[in-house]
């Protein structure tokens, strides 16, 4: 088995504080080397972060498509959450300022990420099926807004987790929802919304329910002046919260409050609680249930960058079709516990039935910088009162 770049042990140390051009600098990836047994090998280099689950699952999954294709080498760089993953978009953005190689081939990121790179002059290039066959299976909902960009490989969203031994009326959707946080005071909770994306789409998902069914999509700042309504359902909501008004740090601070029984029932990101509920760190009581107007949730994206490299190129696709595989798929679902890229229908039924309570979708926030605005908001008029 290939060992793993051990810069993602690192990579929160010095060399993130080298600047992106010079890592461009560094020299270029050796395309082909020749291994022991005289065979031609393609290198190429996937760059990715987030929570220690993501790690997990590339690790698995590189070594079996080595296994299967011996003539293409997969470096891993893993950047944990909060450690300076933007150094890698960064890095990218130098390389083509520069007309320089990057020596990153495939890159994990958001659909943010795609739009930075229109205004870059475009750092990535568009995916078809003549290269990337598997990428007709992908589900059609989650390329929207990707223009052929990147390959929308798994996907979470934030669903209602509550105990189902305390909670006999389960909200159906948001009104709900809030009535039932005012019937129950002290019974729910959401996080911090600058500390975790969970309470990030309570926070977004209360206040863009207040407005037209396509502002999601808006990146005008002047949709700003509509927020008032949405705020104010929060402040009116807040005394009702768990003691009335504490907000847990992270994602996991409320899924403890959960598990304790401080509270019965939170937002959660579908992934956590589902792989929590499999390892038995939440009770057996715990239920999880979308809403309607749905939490937001999305997908993660590859996107493959250009480096001039046609041999680097094409195997770079080919690793991308191998992740659109229904072997690996089922990884995304039985190790990630995420929702699949490709349509429900071509896995099994046994994978179907998993997501059967959290798979009626979610809501795509596509407003850029505006979700770090509306946070600012909550600390401000919210978090404070």
């Amino acid at each position: 088995m290939k060992k793993f770049n051990s810069f993602k042990k690192v990579v929160a140390g010095t060399m993130l504080a080298v600047s992106a051009f010079s890592l461009v600098a560094c020299g270029a990836n050796e395309t082909n080397t020749t291994s022991g047994s005289g065979r031609e090998v393609t290198k190429i280099s996937l760059y990715s972060s987030g929570s220690q689950n993501v790690e997990s699952f590339w690790e698995t999954v590189i070594p079996k498509f080595e296994e299967t294709h011996k003539n293409i080498d997969v470096e891993f760089v893993f950047v944990p959450s909060g450690t300076g993953g933007q150094a890698t978009i960064d890095r990218i953005i130098a390389a083509k300022k520069a007309n320089k190689d990057s020596e990153v081939d495939i890159y994990e990121g958001a659909l943010a990420d795609i739009l930075r790179s229109e205004d870059e002059g475009g750092l990535f290039y568009q995916l078809t099926t003549d290269s990337i066959e598997n990428l007709k299976n992908v589900q059609e909902a989650n390329m929207s807004g990707t223009q052929n960009l990147a390959v929308p490989y798994r996907a979470s969203s934030v669903v209602l987790a509550y105990n189902s031994e305390t909670v006999k009326d389960v909200p159906d959707t948001a009104e709900e929802l809030n009535t039932w946080i005012k019937k129950n005071p002290g019974r729910f909770a959401y996080n911090d919304p600058s500390t975790g994306g969970a309470g990030s789409s309570f926070v977004l998902s209360t206040v863009y329910n207040e407005l037209g069914d396509d502002a999601m999509n808006i990146q005008d700042e002047s949709i700003m002046n509509e927020w008032g309504t949405g705020i104010e359902k929060l402040k009116d909501m807040a005394p009702y919260l768990y003691k009335e008004g504490v907000y847990p740090k992270k994602n996991q601070g409320t899924l403890d409050l959960l598990a304790n029984g401080e509270v019965d029932m939170i937002p959660a990101w579908s992934d956590m609680a589902l792989e929590q509920m499999n390892a038995k760190l939440l009770p057996e009581t715990i239920e999880l249930k979308q809403i309607q107007p749905a939490f937001t949730g999305g997908p993660a994206y590859l996107m493959a960058v250009d480096n001039g490299d046609e041999e680097r190129k094409e195997a770079s696709e080919t690793f991308l079709n191998y992740v659109l595989t229904q072997e690996v798929q089922e990884l995304v679902i039985d190790k990630m516990y995420g929702y699949p890229g490709i349509k429900w229908e071509l896995l099994s039924e046994d994978d179907q039935k998993k997501f059967e309570a959290v798979s009626d979708g979610y809501r795509i926030f596509n407003g850029g910088d505006l979700g770090s605005e509306l946070t600012k908001v909550w600390q401000k008029e919210v978090a404070t009162q």
